[in-house]
């Protein structure tokens, strides 16, 4: 079987949560969320990691997570820089951080040559989509164009302390992406839902819906893709948008609408949970702890 890669973006600070939570252990032996992600992609079958982080993180990295992870697998270190932009460009005065998750994938170009799939270091995944997306990636019938993308329900993706943003997805009858509506302040209500539409009106949302947490599978000619519209995204940048991203979801659900990829979305029925809040730290720790007692994982991932 070919190589097929685990990109882990991990170079975001966590604004709300408030310092690195990446690092953050929540497991019984210090054991992190990408821990049991890294866990669950090899057990599917993945048999490259490559880590995106920025340098500042580099030390704390390693010897948190990475000394460890690479007595299991290959290991690779991508870093994301605020001023790695295209030829002619520059920074706008008063930038500080870099420019998104499109930009985290773009830095692996030189390094992943092969199928790959793409999560967020601070969510917790559950099995299933590891498995589905790993026999995708893998599957001979689907071409260079057929990327995928592990659909969550969102009722099992919401936290109860404070609100959430979520890629709402809309999905066709053959289980393709149409599209993803960014939606922000969503909270549990009774039996579904809420959010706020842009007047400020509460608007009920299906807790079956469908959406994105930022797990993907892609192929290598996404890379192309994401520099050509780099490019764009730096032409249209005005001097004050300090604080504008170049967005995975965003590049993707363009390409889609363009014609130039489809995107199989995968349904999953486990739960996701991260560190979204402070607070929600406790919710993990307990989660992971109910897992190693239903016999999900051992209670030491690395013993």
């Amino acid at each position: 079987m070919a190589t097929t890669t685990l990109v882990i973006m991990a170079a975001g600070m966590g604004s709300r949560f408030g310092g690195i939570k990446q690092l953050e252990p929540v497991g019984p032996n210090g054991e992190i969320i990408m821990d049991y992600s890294i866990y669950d992609a090899i057990a599917a079958g993945f048999d490259k990691i490559a880590v995106i982080i920025r340098k500042d993180l580099e030390k704390d990295f390693k010897e948190v997570i990475g000394n460890r992870i690479e007595k299991l697998v290959k290991v690779e270190y991508v870093f994301q820089e605020l001023d790695d932009i295209p030829e002619g460009f520059s920074v706008p005065a008063g930038r500080s951080k870099p420019w998104g998750t499109g930009q985290a994938v773009l830095c692996c170009k030189e390094l992943v040559k092969e199928n790959f799939a793409v999560i967020n270091a601070d969510d917790y995944y559950g099995k299933e989509a590891f498995r589905l997306i790993y026999k995708f990636l893998n599957d001979p019938d689907y071409n260079d164009n057929d990327y995928c993308m592990a659909g969550f329900i969102l009722g099992n993706t919401l936290s109860e302390n404070g609100a959430v943003t979520r890629g709402i997805c809309k999905v066709d009858e053959t289980g393709k992406l149409v599209d993803i509506v960014e939606t922000g302040g969503i909270v549990p209500a009774e039996d579904h839902a809420e959010a706020k539409d842009s007047n400020g009106n509460k608007i009920a949302i299906d807790l079956n819906s469908v959406v994105s947490m930022n797990m993907w599978g892609f192929k290598p000619g996404l890379f192309d893709f994401l520099e050509k519209g780099f490019v764009e995204f730096m032409t249209n940048l005005g001097q004050d948008d300090i604080k504008k991203e170049y967005l995975l979801p965003t590049v993707v659900g363009d390409l889609v609408k363009a014609g130039k990829v489809q995107v199989s979305v995968l349904k999953s029925n486990d739960r996701w949970f991260g560190v979204t809040y402070k607070e929600d730290k406790d919710d993990v720790v307990n989660s992971i702890k109910a897992l190693i007692e239903k016999g999900e994982y051992p209670a030491s991932l690395y013993a």
